[in-house]
């Protein structure tokens, strides 16, 4: 039974989601990214061939139904714990989250890379996980941040290694992109150990399920 408070939010923290290659807009604000004509945002190469094309979409695709799967764990964490003493630490949180969102979708929008489809579902799905631990307390969001975050930074290790293996020189920028945001993720995920993840109910249980179900949706990502 999901308490009445966090069945409203639930309702109401619900973001559209819109593609199209015509007019791309923030995923949150519904602002435009790219006006006509312009560049805002670039770390991508001119690419060679199709078949590098569709490499760097499906690396694209894929972290940026991450950091918008992780926005919304956020967001349903802090429908519940927001007034809570745990308010502040998981809001810092969710504001280097948003900025990562915000550069995937300007890079996506720039370089005319489809987001996955299921965004709608990873809507749903990310803040009934964030409000669902957020109901087991402090430790079950924490828990929560551990899990995700810890999948999404091995995500960004891979990544790494293959664009190092391929050409660190031609992928520069895009490399220290990667770095920086999955640096950050591993910061929460430490911040999470910090403030008593390790203690909440069943924590190796929740741990593993979460992540299968984060490299479940890494693989339908990159894609669908």
């Amino acid at each position: 039974m999901i308490p009445k408070a966090v069945s409203h939010a639930l309702r109401n923290e619900l973001v559209p989601v819109f593609i199209s290659f015509n007019a791309w807009k923030c995923s949150n604000c519904r602002a435009p990214l790219v006006p006509n004509g312009a560049r805002r945002y670039s770390v991508l190469p001119p690419t060679t061939d199709s078949e590098e094309k569709a490499m760097l979409d499906r690396m694209l695709r894929v972290d940026h139904a991450g950091e918008y799967g992780a926005n919304r764990i956020y967001a349903g964490q802090m429908a519940v714990l927001g007034r809570s003493q745990s308010g502040p630490l998981i809001q810092r949180m969710w504001d280097q989250e948003k900025y990562h969102l915000q550069k995937f979708d300007e890079i996506l929008a720039e370089n005319r890379v489809r987001p996955t489809v299921l965004l709608p579902l990873w809507n749903i799905a990310g803040f009934a996980l964030g409000a669902s631990s957020a109901l087991l307390g402090k430790a079950g969001a924490m828990a929560c941040t551990v899990a995700v975050e810890e999948s999404i930074s091995e995500h960004y290790n891979s990544q790494i290694r293959a664009l190092m293996e391929a050409d660190p020189d031609r992928y520069e920028e895009l490399l220290q992109l990667i770095k920086q945001f999955r640096d950050d993720e591993i910061e929460h995920h430490d911040t999470g150990l910090e403030h008593d993840a390790e203690s909440a109910p069943a924590y190796g249980l929740l741990k593993t399920v979460i992540q299968m179900g984060c490299r479940a949706a890494i693989y339908a990502s990159k894609r669908i």
